[in-house]
């Protein structure tokens, strides 16, 4: 029953292209940690005050929301506060997950709907101009958000689709779970 599922998540040859891939995932989860994981770990630090959130927690992730309360962050709803600390607690740990190639199908996934909601809140929640959004094919790589964000999401793709790769910590829980459960 839940074999399949445990084989998508860890297995690091569970695509056809066999171990002749393990390098790609293992390129890309290097490329994501040089560009990408310092700059999740740096904004997961604004978020967060000793051992609690931060104001700037709530400023970051429902601009519109905080600001119609004056900035008082016990004025929200549970859903809301639900929300910033599942947005909070996503942007460690989803990296870390990628970096280290653990569960990293789901964390690459996950990553791409947090890149998602990263952006809109972006474009909605802080009201962006045009020119940070960028256009596609416009030339000018330095648009924030579309291009960098596409690039990004480029990235991702390839643990998304190919997991950790054999040199993952995915590899080494699908050969203790394979001794387990037998394969």
């Amino acid at each position: 029953m839940f074999r399949r599922p445990l084989r998508w998540i860890f297995d690091p040859l569970a695509q056809p292209l066999g171990p002749a891939a393990t390098l790609v995932p293992l390129i890309a989860r290097f490329v994501f940690a040089s560009v990408l994981l310092r700059f999740f770990l740096n904004s997961f630090l604004t978020k967060i005050s000793g051992f609690g959130l931060s104001i700037g927690a709530y400023a970051q992730i429902l601009p519109k929301q905080i600001e119609a309360v004056g900035y008082d962050p016990s004025q929200l709803s549970l859903p809301l506060h639900l929300v910033v600390i599942a947005g909070t607690l996503a942007e460690p740990l989803l990296p870390l997950l990628i970096v280290l190639g653990l569960a990293t199908r789901p964390a690459a996934l996950g990553m791409m709907g947090f890149l998602v909601v990263m952006s809109l809140t972006d474009i909605y929640g802080h009201g962006v101009d045009a020119a940070t959004i960028g256009h596609l094919f416009d030339g000018d790589p330095y648009g924030k958000i579309l291009d960098q964000r596409l690039m990004w999401a480029a990235v991702l793709m390839i643990p998304a689709w190919l997991g950790g790769g054999l040199v993952s910590l995915d590899a080494l829980v699908w050969r203790r779970l394979r001794r387990r459960v037998g394969d």
